[in-house]
């Protein structure tokens, strides 16, 4: 029998419960027609995170924002996902989720313990609260990830809903950054010509 120490045995037992992220399903689609996983779309946010960072007014803490992007969503491997644009038009639902992942993430903790189990959570309850340098970034980042992702599947998965949201979700929280609000423009301007080349009615998202 293979012998680890009592942290080793943490951190094995907490990977194994993150590889849980693997098979979680996003209400995203892929370029080739899969719906997305929740560890892909946190990869990407990673690969933005170290590309979009030298462009940014005041530069944040990168290693940090990265830690903060690998956490963020780690919590659904519990709570499960849930579309943004769901989120937004109910209190409720809201509240529901938020809920959850808050026991999500002390269960994680938990399961590796110790000083990077505490860690854990205080990364994750920064990213939640959404005011350092590093969680207003990683929260932009979520956003322009999930625009760029969306623009690249077949607009057929776009429900009403998100047809709309399309054109204002992701505003808010990049317009901190002239950068970051800029880019937003051009990817929520670039939803207009996906519109228009695929003959959306404009009765859906105006």
């Amino acid at each position: 029998m293979p012998k680890f120490t009592a942290a080793q045995k943490n951190i094995i037992r907490f990977l194994h419960e993150a590889e849980k992220l693997k098979s979680v399903l996003r209400h995203s689609w892929l370029s080739s027609g899969r719906r997305e996983s929740t560890a892909e779309h946190t990869w990407r946010m990673a690969l933005m995170a170290m590309l979009l960072h030298p462009y940014l007014k005041r530069k944040p803490d990168l290693f940090k924002t990265l830690k903060m992007v690998l956490v963020h969503d780690l919590v659904e491997v519990y709570a499960g996902d849930m579309a943004i644009w769901k989120r937004v038009r109910s209190a409720k639902l809201t509240a529901t989720k938020q809920a959850q992942e808050l026991a999500a993430i002390g269960r994680l903790a938990k399961t590796l313990g110790g000083k990077q189990g505490r860690e854990l959570k205080k990364i994750w309850l920064e990213f939640e609260a959404r005011k350092s340098p590093e969680a207003l970034f990683a929260q932009a980042l979520d956003r322009l990830e999930v625009k760029i992702q969306h623009q690249e599947a077949d607009v057929k998965y776009l429900t009403k809903a998100e047809l709309r949201y399309n054109l204002v979700g992701g505003q808010k929280e990049t317009a901190y950054d002239p950068f970051l609000a800029e880019f937003w423009l051009g990817l929520r301007d670039n939803w207009l010509l996906i519109y228009k080349k695929h003959r959306v009615s404009k009765k859906l998202y105006s």
